[in-house]
């Protein structure tokens, strides 16, 4: 890129002995005496007649590719986010162009620009005389002809062709001769207004500036329609040498050489005595700013959204067939490219996280949080307690741990509890209801493997002897009910729960609902502990998205942060839009939410609930060893997962257990899902809700709730094992109960449990109380006899032993 700056900055006077020879020798063979002059029949002379066939001969079309020119990337409100570019250039038309612009710039380059006809003999001559005479040394190219060698320079360097770009500016009589060529077609071809519109567009302005409105921006903070006399005379000198006198790095050059183009529009009648005399005492006054260039130079706190969004739309073919065609048109093709990111909730966001784990911190604890509008996909925030850029050292990382491997670098990590979610869908679309009783069975550190596989309904093994799984607080045994279990993220239940679903199928609910692996985009491993205890890695963003889920009602949507690109000329570009699937009906995505409220009102989570009452919900994870943290949770509005923990999640060597830490000023003994996450969601759903009116969840219906309940038949009368298989024929699970005495024969079914007429759940468990043929005794005068229904004992569930550890979750 240097060297084909210092190549464009062009300087005249250097070849002022060639054109001395090129015009000697044009005249001498008709060139500029009869060919640019003359029509070829007026020609005289057999070298003005050969001068003028050789000049014909000559390429006559020239090609003018689109201009390099920076991109812009803005967020939801229209707010520049970056400007991703390989040559810093705005392009805009003429009249977007100061007046006192244009006349400064043909002023001192060409001041018969719009006198002659591409080859100014005037100039020629005056240069030669001047340059004989010994005066100051002159250039003789027309401002048409810089323009062409410029642009053919351009176009060699945006083909990667370096023997072609330096073939443009060779001086050599071949090249100069076609330039000349070139410009006498093109003054045919355009007025002079678009001519000096493509070279105000195309010329370096020194600084990495190129183009007359880059150039305004980057050494005065203003549009190039807003230049005053003195501002407009500095950037009309610089074109000459634009590398040894831009006024940054040569300010005194630059004040010198602005002062001999004020003299020249003085000269030449374009300003006033005054105008001059007050412009030549005036300071330079910049005000420089800084190009975008890339997303180390966004906007603060935007540049790992910035990272994802070049990195997602180097995916999108409507870019280009190749990565670097759509690469080249990012950086070259003055995009204008609109992200979904609101500021508003990206600031808060950001402010909220490094708050509670401060960047760069002692304990080295990484966090990151990711903000999703469900049913749509559009990513609303992105935050992490990292620097894009400065020091070396924990605290500065170009990775980014919201996103996936492939668009941030980020293996992802350990998602815990968090995986419990897709159980409890799995559960629902299996017919369970809100309202089933799981089994809790002990767990200690004597029991190596909880379940056996024997114990699991499919193909869906643990490696032999099975997975160990205990509770954070060893507390839960017996039944429990399923909204409880999620509530106190009761691991044992769970594994109980997916070994009769099979994790097969709840891996594949997990898959339909969007979590993935981040660091291969493959589906969750397929065996019990990534399944039920979420041991596998996934991203923030993935996760965010995937509890939208949820809050959509049942519609996954994936994620998307650009709502719109644009080229330069305003033409629209089709870019990939979110792509949105119907996984788990509203009433199983409805009856899921009722299950996970009871997270954050009487689960792990309790104490977070979000400002106003607004309905929320979600659910807490804890990676083993307290290595990772995470809060995903979610309102009708928006989908937040925040992950706390360790950033080295690819080697569990390196990795410190969550413990004994000190972050912000708070130490925490022990860091659970609920400890450091939970309330920094709370923080950030509370600060990205406002203003959002309050909207309820939608309600599920009772056959999720409460189960597909159909009649319990009568069955009295019948031998036990007919009446056991009519219970089952309806649509139970019949057991044979307890026998009990009775004058009817033996065997002969007597009542059930649910009693018959009664409703019940579909495919749960009816008891049969049958007769054992054995008469009762007869009352005695004081006992009042009375007929009861046997009714099944409810023994009570163990009340767990007191603790003092820290919550589960």
């Amino acid at each position: 890129m240097l060297a084909g700056m210092q190549g464009r900055a062009t300087n005249l006077a250097s070849i002022t002995s060639l054109l001395g020879a090129l015009v000697a020798t044009s005249v001498v063979m008709g060139l500029l005496g009869a060919g640019l002059v003359m029509p070829l029949a007026g020609a005289t002379g057999a070298a003005a007649r050969s001068g003028v066939q050789a000049f014909d001969s000559l390429p006559g079309e020239f090609k003018q590719s689109p201009l390099s020119q920076q991109s812009r990337i803005l967020a939801a409100d229209g707010s520049l986010i970056a400007t991703p570019y390989d040559e810093n250039r705005i392009v805009v038309p003429l009249s977007k162009v100061a007046p006192i612009m244009r006349q400064a710039q043909v002023a001192i380059e060409d001041s018969r620009f719009y006198e002659h006809g591409g080859v100014d003999l005037h100039g020629i001559a005056r240069a030669l005389i001047s340059n004989a005479n010994g005066g100051n040394t002159q250039g003789a190219s027309t401002l048409t002809q810089q323009y062409v060698k410029i642009t053919l320079q351009e176009n060699a360097l945006r083909n990667n062709d370096k023997e072609a770009a330096q073939a443009a500016v060779a001086k050599s009589y071949q090249r100069k001769l076609q330039e000349l060529k070139f410009a006498v077609t093109l003054e045919k071809k355009l007025t002079k207004d678009q001519i000096l519109e493509g070279y105000l567009n195309l010329v370096y302005y020194g600084d990495q500036a190129y183009g007359v409105e880059a150039a305004s921006h980057h050494y005065f903070g203003i549009p190039a329609s807003k230049l005053n006399l003195q501002q407009a005379a500095l950037l009309a000198g610089l074109v000459q040498l634009p590398s040894s006198t831009d006024p940054v790095h040569h300010p005194d050059r630059a004040l010198a050489r602005r002062n001999v183009v004020l003299d020249r529009m003085h000269d030449l009648g374009l300003i006033t005595d005054a105008q001059w005399t007050q412009a030549r005492a005036s300071k330079l006054a910049l005000k420089v700013t800084q190009g975008q260039s890339s997303c180390a130079a966004a906007r603060p706190g935007y540049n790992y959204f910035c990272q994802y969004v070049i990195n997602w739309l180097k995916e999108q073919p409507g870019l280009g067939r190749t990565v670097k065609e759509r690469v080249n048109a990012i950086t070259t093709g003055g995009l204008t490219i609109q992200t979904t990111l609101d500021p508003r909730i990206q600031d808060n966001a950001l402010r909220q996280l490094v708050s509670r784990v401060p960047i760069g911190n002692s304990e080295r604890v990484g966090a990151a949080a990711s903000v999703v509008q469900p049913g749509t996909g559009q990513v609303l925030a992105m935050a992490q307690n990292f620097n894009y850029t400065g020091r070396k050292g924990f605290g500065t990382t170009e990775l980014n741990y919201n996103v996936d491997y492939k668009y941030g670098r980020s293996a992802g990590f350990s998602f815990g509890s968090t995986a419990k979610m897709y159980a409890v869908v799995a559960a629902l679309k299996a017919g369970m209801p809100v309202n089933s009783t799981l089994y809790a069975k002990p767990a200690t550190a004597k029991i190596p493997a909880l379940f056996s596989p024997g114990e699991y309904t499919d193909n869906c093994r643990p490696a032999p002897p099975g997975y160990p799984v205990r509770n954070d607080e060893g507390s839960a045994v017996g039944r429990i009910s399923l909204v409880k279990a999620a509530a106190d993220s009761i691991n044992t239940a769970f594994a109980g729960l997916v070994a009769k679903l099979g994790c097969t199928h709840v891996r594949d609910v997990m898959t339909s609902m969007g979590l993935h692996r981040s660091d291969t985009g493959e589906p969750i491993q397929n065996w019990p502990a990534p399944v039920t205890l979420g041991s596998d890695n996934t991203s923030p963003l993935t996760l965010a998205a995937s509890y939208a889920t949820l809050a959509a009602r049942g519609t996954y949507c994936t994620p998307v942060p650009v709502l719109a690109v644009s080229t330069w000329d305003h033409k629209t570009l089709p870019v990939g839009k979110t792509t949105c699937t119907k996984p788990i009906d509203a009433n199983v995505a409805n009856g899921t939410t009722e299950v996970l409220t009871h997270v954050l009102t009487e689960g792990t989570a309790a104490g977070n609930e979000l400002a106003g009452g607004r309905p929320a919900a979600g659910k807490t994870g804890t990676a083993e060893n307290n290595h990772q943290s995470w809060f995903a949770g979610y309102t009708p509005q928006l989908s937040t997962a925040v992950w706390v923990g360790n950033v080295q999640d690819a080697d569990i060597k390196n990795m410190r257990a969550l413990k004994n830490m000190t972050l912000a000023g708070h130490f925490y003994p022990i860091i659970f899902g609920a400890t450091v996450a939970a309330p920094t969601w709370k923080a950030i759903m509370d600060d990205a809700s406002a203003g959002m009116p309050v909207q309820q969840f939608g309600g599920a219906s009772d056959k999720v709730m409460f189960g597909d309940q159909i009649v319990v038949p009568y069955v009295g009368g019948l031998p036990v094992d007919q009446a056991i298989q009519q219970i089952d024929a309806a649509g139970f699970n019949g057991v044979k109960g307890q026998a009990v005495d009775s004058a009817q024969p033996a065997g002969t079914a007597l009542s059930t449990s649910p009693g018959a007429g009664s409703r019940a759940v579909r495919g749960s468990t009816v008891v049969v109380t049958y007769s054992n043929g054995k008469a009762p005794a007869a009352p005695t005068p004081s006992t009042t006899a009375t007929t009861t229904t046997p009714q099944p004992s409810k023994s009570p569930t163990p009340k767990p032993p007191k603790t003092t550890g820290p919550p589960k979750g």
